[in-house]
């Protein structure tokens, strides 16, 4: 268990890493996210006047979640303790409540019991926090990277107030940086560095909005180049340069974001069959490349692809699905990283393909159909009489063989009786669904059915 240290000073030494360090002390230091608390802005009312209720706040890492938990904490009357859900378990959180419970009764104070990483509770370890937030002994801040709809038992979601966080901007991110380097109380002001506008520009880009690494980054680049020293703010010493080259030398890229089972993938594939079906094959190769970058395995992309050839453009192009099975099956011949170019092709083919959901909303209204009316007769036309005996029961009796006829087609009804010119598949314009149209509206005129 942590409990919140109102002496700062103490709290973040020089030998901590520089993030904690410069970790903002008030508002006016907390840098991004102004949807929340700028001027006026909802959280920004709950802080400043101390208007305590549970919290959950919701971004990616190093987006401020556990620093603006950390203002609550200074700004706040209530007595404020941290635990971290990769650690804490069932008996840490009653071990808070039973806390809470005394400080509330003996003092009459309220407990603020901020919860780091909160979706690594599982159902059991969150039901416990349950009585305690409904009673309202304690008031819980939990931060997650993860989607709270998909990681937080309803219960308790419904009982707090959701913050949603951002990446920070470039803009903030330099900002912060500029910042760490010219303070010399907790950044790196007294190493007197002075930065080119490339380095600078090369560690906003790595940080991709995460304060956290941009400051690591910063630190490490700072510390481990041999012609930067500290010196006193007295000593007359003459400002280093900070280059390109020495900061990639000292500071690796960061790998790309992407969880297997969390938010990266589900919302990068998105944008990937988005791409696809928004007929833009750049955007569509940039998602590919991301999911094949992070060690996305490449025959889930194929089947997703699959999907795409049938769901958004099928009798369009019939040929878009055969491009995509090949690929798949391609794929599984060639392994990585030879495997990606059947899938550029496959995914460029598809983007630039016309649309059509035609096939995909008609499948789904028929099931529908189905589930409306799950029992309904097989016209006795259409029953099997192929087994000795059944014509007999009349089976087959009446049904009109097409290929016996000019063209290959002769009226007649397929649909159980009382759905007669029920309508599922209704092709587009599009490719080869216009000629599909064409066709299918002569033969709809000749069994007497009006309309596409």
């Amino acid at each position: 268990m942590d409990i919140f240290s109102q002496n700062w000073d103490e709290r973040f030494k020089k030998d901590s890493p520089l993030a904690r360090r410069m970790a903002p002390r008030s508002l006016d230091e907390f840098m991004g996210q102004e949807h929340l608390v700028g001027e006026n802005k909802p959280l920004r009312r709950v802080i400043e006047e101390d208007l305590l209720s549970s919290l959950l706040f919701y971004g990616p890492p190093g987006t401020g979640k556990t620093a603006l938990a950390r203002i609550v904490a200074l700004g706040t009357k209530a007595r404020f303790i941290r635990l971290n859900a990769v650690t804490a378990g069932v008996k840490d959180v009653r071990a808070v409540m039973d806390d809470a419970k005394k400080t509330k009764s003996g003092w009459g104070k309220k407990t603020v019991l901020f919860i780091d990483e909160i979706h690594r509770f599982n159902k059991v370890q969150q039901d416990t926090l349950l009585p305690a937030v409904e009673e309202g002994l304690i008031y819980l801040i939990g931060a997650t990277t993860e989607n709270p709809f998909f990681s937080i038992i309803p219960p308790l979601l419904s009982r707090s107030l959701l913050f949603t966080f951002e990446s920070l901007s470039p803009e903030a991110v330099e900002k912060l940086l500029i910042r760490a380097l010219e303070d010399e109380e907790r950044g790196l002001g007294d190493y007197k560095v002075c930065i080119n506008k490339e380095a600078l520009d090369y560690l906003v880009q790595i940080s991709d909005g995460d304060a956290r690494a941009a400051l690591n980054a910063l630190e490490m680049a700072v510390k481990h180049n041999p012609d930067l020293k500290k010196t006193s703010s007295n000593e007359n010493h003459p400002r280093g340069l900070l280059t390109l080259e020495q900061v990639k030398d000292t500071v690796q890229r960061r790998s790309l974001k992407y969880d297997p089972d969390g938010d990266y993938h589900y919302n990068i594939i998105s944008a990937f069959i988005k791409s696809i079906r928004g007929s833009d094959p750049d955007a569509a190769l940039y998602w590919l490349a991301r999911m094949l970058e992070s060690g996305e395995d490449p025959l889930f992309i194929a089947r997703r692809i699959i999907i795409s050839a049938s769901e958004d453009i099928g009798n369009a192009d019939p040929q878009a699905l055969t491009v995509a099975v090949a690929a798949s099956w391609a794929v599984q011949q060639l392994g990585m990283p030879e495997g990606r170019i059947p899938l550029a092709q496959a995914v460029t083919y598809l983007a630039s393909a016309p649309k059509s959901n035609a096939a995909y909303l008609g499948i789904n209204e028929a099931i529908t159909e189905v589930n409306d009316a799950p029992n309904r007769k097989v016209p006795s036309h259409l029953l099997d009489a192929s087994y000795k005996g059944a014509s007999k029961l009349e089976h087959g009796k009446g049904y009109l063989y097409p290929h016996d006829f000019p063209g290959h087609f002769v009226p007649q009804h397929y649909l159980p009786g009382g759905m007669e010119g029920k309508r599922f598949y209704r092709p587009g314009d599009q490719g080869c669904e216009k000629e599909i149209k064409e066709r299918l509206l002569r033969w709809r005129s000749l069994m007497g059915k009006e309309g596409e």
